[in-house]
């Protein structure tokens, strides 16, 4: 039979295995909630945080000891907290918890934006005690959502016109468009015009395409409807973006 010191230090052994299971998942970090899901207890959590084995770095948020501390961990901390890692996803099927607005941009590495408030939306509204975080109520689709590192985040087309949506400063926006179209992250020029028609109005343009296109001109990128694709952009006609090459919607059969 084992002494008691060793069956603890076992029991600790298997706990820790458990929970860097978890961290794995997620940059090395993990929730109470996951933990407790997985029958770690809040009193061993506290045991494991006091003897330096995790390491508390937010309300209900831990990180394994020895893990890296990911780039991102000011966003993907609060992500954690507000349940992305354990809620089920909205009805549309996207995630539950998303990367919006300026913390998306700097997700995406596009644009001249710091560090600041947390944009996240939630398919519900909802509201949060964590500091700098804003939450705002969205009913996305699944392919407004990309993954970065793990990270739910909006793509860099819904990104573009939620920057304009919130009205960001125009020269930003641009800056952030300039910059997706030459690292080859502007995937679809159509989408992101499509994106655009709610707000086209009020930022001078009569529709979402004029309104893709100023901006698209603005930032020095092609206006003509174009795939940008791992960086290579094909031209798929001279058509104009609110016009569909080959005189028909994309996706319908002749």
């Amino acid at each position: 039979m084992l002494p008691v010191w060793g069956t603890i230090a076992v029991m600790a052994g298997r706990t820790i295995a458990v929970l860097g299971g978890l961290a794995a998942e997620r940059w090395g970090m993990f929730t109470t909630a996951q933990a407790e899901r997985a029958g770690v207890s809040r009193k061993t959590l506290s045991g494991l945080s006091s003897s330096g084995a995790i390491r508390r770095v937010a309300q209900g948020v831990y990180r394994v000891a020895g893990s890296p501390e990911p780039d991102l961990e000011y966003i993907c901390t609060p992500w954690l907290a507000l349940g992305g890692a354990t809620l089920a996803p909205a009805p549309s099927g996207a995630p539950a918890v998303v990367v919006a607005g300026e913390s998306a941009a700097i997700a995406h590495g596009i644009g001249d934006f710091f560090p600041g408030v947390i944009d996240i939306m939630t398919p519900s509204r909802r509201t949060t005690r964590l500091a700098d975080v804003r939450l705002r109520a969205r009913d996305l689709r699944p392919h407004d959502v990309t993954f970065i590192d793990g990270l739910p985040t909006l793509t860099v087309e819904r990104t573009i016109a939620d920057l304009l949506e919130q009205w960001t400063d125009r020269s930003l926006v641009v800056d952030a468009l300039r910059q997706a179209g030459e690292q080859g992250k502007l995937l679809s020029p159509r989408e992101l015009a499509s994106l655009l028609n709610p707000v086209a109005t009020a930022h001078g343009a009569t529709s979402g395409a004029e309104c893709a296109e100023m901006l698209l001109q603005e930032a020095g990128l092609p206006p003509e409807a174009e795939v940008y694709d791992g960086g290579t952009a094909t031209a798929v006609g001279r058509a104009p973006l609110g016009q569909h090459v080959g005189g028909r919607p994309r996706g319908q059969s002749r």
